[in-house]
């Protein structure tokens, strides 16, 4: 049985965030839905790239343009096996929309996989679905997940935390470790 996975995105996504996931799970064979509010399949959004590269955050650079594959009206969350949410910017603005809340609420009340990384958490801290979950981020979103009753754990960036069926990292270098997580949550076995 082939499996399907929903990836949250919008405009200024962070680049590697959503285009490392997106083209690792359909290298498995996996179908694999990007959603923004408010695009429908076809249409564009921006991504970011963000680096340190000597300033007290992150410097944003513009990235790529990605082709969103699923209309955002027309997605059905039962089709799906798994849920990844991107970071970046996007979610601090996707996570307003009532839909986004809802698929994510889902996704918990039916214990489905879910993966988080760096800026995706604030979709999980609005969804109010973390409270009493251990979790990592992007350090500056810790605070927003002990307002929402979530145990931030500080790990290094290319590091995963896992909480039953969630799995969190804290920013694209964990791309390798939050990926490894999220194929066992799915029940991959990848060999060579």
């Amino acid at each position: 049985m082939s499996k399907k996975v929903l990836i949250f995105a919008g405009d200024f996504v962070e680049d590697y965030e959503l285009m490392v996931p997106y083209q690792a799970l359909l290298s498995l064979g996996i179908e694999v839905d990007v959603i923004c509010p408010g695009k429908k399949s076809g249409e564009t959004i921006a991504t970011a790239i963000h680096d340190f590269v000597g300033f007290q955050t992150y410097q944003e650079l513009r990235g790529h343009n990605f082709t969103i594959n699923k209309s955002f009206d027309e997605v059905d969350v039962h089709s799906y096996d798994g849920l990844f949410i991107t970071g970046g910017r996007a979610p601090e603005y996707i996570r307003l929309n009532p839909k986004i809340i809802e698929i994510t609420q889902y996704f918990f009340k039916e214990n489905k996989p879910v993966a988080a990384i760096c800026h995706g958490i604030q979709v999980l801290t609005a969804a109010q679905v973390i409270k009493g979950r251990t979790l990592t981020c992007y350090e500056a979103v810790a605070p927003d997940v002990e307002l929402a009753g979530g145990n931030y754990k500080k790990v290094g960036p290319s590091e995963t935390v896992v909480d039953g069926h969630l799995a969190t990292s804290p920013a694209w270098p964990g791309n390798v470790s939050i990926l490894k997580e999220f194929y066992k949550m799915l029940g991959l076995k990848v060999s060579f």
